[in-house]
């Protein structure tokens, strides 16, 4: 991979490796589900590819005590509100639920949904989630070893569950964990989100990680949908300088956060733009899933 400082000074030109999707991941927090209901619509409506929300109990910046909504109960209500943008949390928290009854309610959602449900997990890291719940919240190695342990047991649960998935759900797992995590992406998932970097430069070693251990089990890195967060406000300098960057690194996926109480989609118009631009330009098409 060439370096990142040599890949800025480009801006076009650099063929994605799949198609690139961009998604809209509207925090449950501060605010209430009428205006977020419609911000999942409006999304639709402008052309999104998937609506993701979050799995936390509080909300995670602005009032510490706002209101905030659970994420697979959101999740259930997109399904029927919406019609054809894929849907997931980004991401649910292995800790929080039994791997048997996540794969049952993911199942299900995605039977309500004809079939875009997206089941990305995670290792779980606030730890006010887990102490007024009532969760353990443990080690992040013994948090990240039961995830390892859960991807099993959730895949044989979908594999005998009746009614079946419409379809199974795409395995997404979050994560820059280079000696555990980027393991589990590499042997288990169809997708990747890395974080919210500020910079390119951040993610070059979970890469480069992350193509280690596809060596090592055998897998196609392009089989894996890799993905990264953008923040809204940042979308004019992200297109202008880093956008060609991450799509060269081998990114086709990406997640604009928006905030209540009136998730603002629309001002992502401009990537949507760029999207559609990309995949016109190399012929790939846009509708594909992870």
């Amino acid at each position: 991979m060439r370096s990142v400082e040599a890949a800025s000074t480009r801006r076009t030109n650099v063929r994605p490796s799949r198609p690139i999707r961009i998604a809209a991941q509207l925090h449950p927090q501060q605010g209430d589900y009428p205006a977020l209901r419609d911000a999942a619509l409006r999304a639709e409506e402008l052309g999104y590819d998937i609506a993701y929300n979050w799995d936390h109990f509080f909300p995670l910046y602005g009032d510490r005590d706002g209101p905030h909504l659970e994420c697979w109960t959101v999740l259930a209500a997109w399904a029927e509100a919406t019609t054809t943008i894929e849907i997931g949390p980004l991401v649910a928290c292995i800790s929080y639920r039994k791997p048997h009854l996540l794969a049952d309610m993911a199942r299900t959602v995605d039977r309500i949904s004809g079939g875009r449900v997206i089941l990305g997990i995670g290792a779980g890291w606030k730890q006010r989630d887990y102490e007024e719940y009532g969760y353990e919240f443990m080690t992040m190695g013994q948090r990240i070893q039961a995830m390892g342990e859960a991807i099993p047991e959730i895949q044989r649960r979908l594999d005998v569950i009746n009614p079946p998935p419409v379809r199974r759900p795409p395995l997404l797992i979050a994560g820059t964990g280079q000696r555990r995590t980027l393991k589990l992406v590499a042997q288990h998932a169809d997708g990747w989100h890395a974080a919210f970097p500020d910079r390119p430069e951040e993610l070059e070693s979970p890469v480069a990680a992350l193509r280690r251990w596809c060596d090592e089990v055998g897998r196609d890195p392009a089989d894996i949908e890799w993905g990264v967060g953008v923040e809204p406000e940042d979308i004019e300098r992200f297109l202008a300088r880093d956008a060609a960057v991450y799509v060269e690194m081998g990114f086709s996926q990406f997640t604009l956060g928006f905030n209540g109480p009136s998730w603002p989609v629309d001002g992502g118009v401009p990537f949507l733009r760029w999207r559609d631009e990309m995949n016109a330009r190399f012929g790939v098409a846009a509708e594909a899933a992870v």
